[in-house]
């Protein structure tokens, strides 16, 4: 009882955070307070089953997401840990894939040497982040239970129960989790947990200039995510693992791993 009961008041916490100042300026106008506020309390998770899809054709490969998921969650900017990150895919003329992440696009992308884009049929970047599945790897193997799945589908971490045992990293199969360098917990994309129950976007999504990401509600036909699901073919990372991740994207090429 006693776990559960901290468990609820880590869910309560993370509800309450509030935006950071900075990001605020550079997202472009959000609900009101009061409108937020209002959304908050009557919030039920119950009433909510939450899902990210990423539309590849759009990502420029601009780190928007990157450098706002930083600010808002005060990750750790050294030695380049990320809650998301972007990756570049390069096709060569042999139809080998060639993938970089200089540091995980935070600074966007160099432009290609000449040596380079000579035999590049063509690129795309491909945004990545915990995956939230429904049948989480990472929850499974903790030792804990410090690692959870809320009634709307998002895999938490419960840092006051984590032991830095790294059982959870070493499990998720799209490396999407990595150790606190100050805390020693696991950390990991949460959908803006604090943000999202307040009926704001997460922060990568808010902060999109090509609206390459889209998050919403699975279930609801008026959601943003279920119009993109109705409309476009998806596809999830690793479908052969069973995880069922509820991150879906459009337009994946086969030689995303």
């Amino acid at each position: 009882m006693a776990k559960n009961l901290k468990r609820r008041e880590f869910v309560r916490k993370c509800a309450e955070g509030t935006a950071t100042v900075l990001l605020l300026s550079t997202c472009g106008p959000l609900p009101s307070t009061a409108e937020a506020s209002e959304k908050s309390k009557a919030y039920s998770p119950k009433n909510h089953l939450y899902g990210m899809g990423i539309q590849v054709n759009k990502c420029i490969g601009c780190g928007s997401c990157v450098r706002a998921c930083k600010i808002e969650n005060d990750v750790p900017r050294e030695p380049y840990f990320f809650r998301t990150w972007v990756e570049r895919y390069l096709i060569d003329s042999d139809l080998e894939a060639h993938v970089d992440s200089p540091k995980g696009g935070y600074d966007s992308f160099p432009p290609l040497e000449e040596e380079e884009g000579g035999d590049i049929l063509r690129s795309f970047f491909v945004p990545k982040l915990c995956n939230h599945c429904d049948k989480p790897p990472c929850v499974q193997v903790c030792p804990v239970g410090a690692t959870f799945r809320t009634q709307e589908g998002v895999v938490l971490i419960d840092e006051g129960y984590c032991v830095g045992c790294r059982y959870c990293i070493q499990a998720c199969p799209y490396g999407a989790r990595y150790m606190h360098p100050e805390k020693h917990t696991a950390d990991k994309c949460t959908f803006c947990y604090h943000r999202i129950t307040k009926g704001l976007l997460p922060a990568c999504v808010e902060i999109c200039p090509t609206q390459a990401r889209v998050f919403g509600e699975l279930k609801s036909p008026n959601s943003p995510l279920h119009r993109m699901m109705r409309m476009t073919e998806l596809q999830v990372l690793k479908p052969a693992l069973n995880t069922e991740p509820k991150v879906l994207y459009s337009r994946l090429d086969g030689e995303v791993r």
